[in-house]
């Protein structure tokens, strides 16, 4: 599990790769990653927009932008949580994840709440020893 707090806000992030879904003789990898939200600060908080940076074994980088996160713009009161989980595929055994999720405080403050770079590991990936 990976785990980062930003102005009170924890996103914890445990991903696991799918390999009914991946069919790696044709390059196709899918993972799915379980996202818990917590607000451990004094205000009321909303989960206004998405932004991840997702790299492949290659370094290929996308990014992907969006409204809320699976169809949802949450409301986390103090002490609230928030789960959900989405998914990526990737044309490679092994990737990263990283990002963050624009908030806006009750005061009408906005920021961004860190998304920990995480690990997307498969049985197919060659390991190096060094």
């Amino acid at each position: 599990m990976y785990s980062k707090t930003t102005e009170g806000i924890t996103v914890t992030v445990q991903p696991f790769y799918l390999a009914e879904q991946s069919s790696p003789d044709e390059g196709h990898y899918v993972w799915a990653y379980h996202v818990r939200i917590e607000n451990g600060g004094r205000q009321t908080v909303q989960l206004k927009t998405r932004y991840w940076r997702i790299t492949d074994a290659h370094g290929r980088v996308q990014e992907v932008r969006g409204a809320g996160v699976v169809g949802e713009q949450p409301v986390l009161d103090p002490g609230d949580f928030f789960e959900y989980t989405s998914g990526t595929p990737l044309s490679t055994p092994s990737g990263i994840m990283t990002g963050t999720y624009q908030m806006e405080a009750s005061d009408g403050r906005q920021f961004d709440a860190e998304i920990p770079a995480f690990s997307l590991d498969s049985p197919h990936q060659s390991i190096r020893l060094n």
